[in-house]
């Protein structure tokens, strides 16, 4: 084990200059000792200044009051954002095409991504469109501080499906150390019931409170109880937010049609559902190593090589599992409503 661990040391080290996470996984992420001397939060203050200066860079890709609802509040929610027929024309052809999905299982929610890959872009040109659209395109890559093509899918939430559990996305949370971007086309109504987006507001923002947060729970992360703290996405427990100088988390019902673009360094959660239900989205992801200095060269948002990223990314999965694990299961030819 001492020659393995003198082995890895170099590695352990140069995940230090990436967006690596894990306290359980890497040592020095992990060390008490080097987190007690302000490591993880020295790791937090220098991604957020790259991350701010990369925005600044690429502000011309949103209006001046979409980024400065977004700066304020850590997320930015627009309503009816395609007009009518387009958006009509693009759920329609949506709901309509059936392609290969996978399927993951958390707790008493069953989760459903189809790939938009080659195949799917091709038979729904109305997804390509939105790809490109510039509310869609800049509102994303502003938040993720990127001009990077994020991973996109079809995504299925079928809520309260098992006696099991809440799904763990229903705990606030935030998902790293660094700004990153997730973004959700709502093709369907989301009422209360459903279980719609939480956010904290401002909790985007490196506040002296959350800073002492983050210094607090790197502390206490590799030992404690909680395994997704431990793997570097922190839970926060909702009667802590007024300590931290922190607001209520709000929740946003959405009719169909509504954008949600949000840093997800911000604490959020999908609020439980109180009654079996389904919901469709087109679900956007992006995360890139936050210490990189340029917004740009992501090769692998090409055209040909970006809409292949996810299937290629499943069978590697598929093919590693004993190694890596693999919680996306095929479930062959589906529709995004299907039961």
């Amino acid at each position: 084990m001492s020659i393995a661990r003198y082995l890895l040391a170099p590695w352990w080290v140069a995940q230090l200059a990436t967006g690596a996470k894990s306290f359980k996984d890497n040592p020095l992420i992990g060390s008490h000792a080097l987190n007690a001397r302000g490591l993880h939060v020295a790791r937090v203050k220098l991604a957020h200044r790259m991350a701010w200066a990369r925005r600044r860079r690429l502000a011309a890709l949103m209006t001046a009051d979409d980024r400065a609802a977004f700066d304020r509040d850590g997320f930015l929610i627009r309503r009816e954002a395609l007009p009518s027929a387009e958006f009509a024309a693009l759920r329609d052809a949506v709901f309509a095409h059936p392609a290969p999905a996978r399927e993951m299982v958390q707790g008493d929610t069953v989760t459903r991504r189809i790939a938009l890959d080659p195949a799917f872009l091709a038979a729904v040109p109305q997804m390509r469109a939105l790809l490109r659209q510039p509310l869609w395109a800049g509102a994303i890559r502003y938040a993720g501080s990127f001009d990077a093509e994020p991973l996109a899918y079809i995504q299925t939430i079928l809520a309260r499906r098992y006696d099991a559990e809440p799904d763990p996305q229903t705990a606030l949370h935030a998902d790293t150390f660094h700004p990153t971007v997730k973004a959700w086309l709502f093709l369907t109504d989301v009422d209360e019931e459903d279980g719609p987006f939480r956010y904290v507001p401002g909790s985007h923002r490196l506040s002296p409170g959350r800073l002492a947060f983050e210094r607090e729970t790197s502390l206490k992360a590799p030992g404690g109880t909680d395994h997704l703290s431990a793997r570097g996405s922190f839970r926060v427990e909702e009667d802590r937010l007024e300590a931290l100088g922190l607001p209520p988390a709000k929740s946003f019902a959405t009719p169909a049609n509504t954008l949600v673009v949000a840093d997800t360094f911000g604490f959020h959660a999908r609020q439980r559902a109180t009654r079996p239900s389904t919901r469709v989205e087109i679900w956007a992801y992006g995360r890139r190593n936050p210490f990189l200095p340029w917004t740009g060269l992501d090769w692998t948002g090409i055209s040909g090589i970006a809409e292949r990223r996810i299937p290629l990314l499943w069978k590697s999965r598929d093919v590693l599992e004993r190694l890596v694990g693999q919680p996306w299961r095929s479930v062959g030819i589906k529709t995004p409503r299907d039961p």
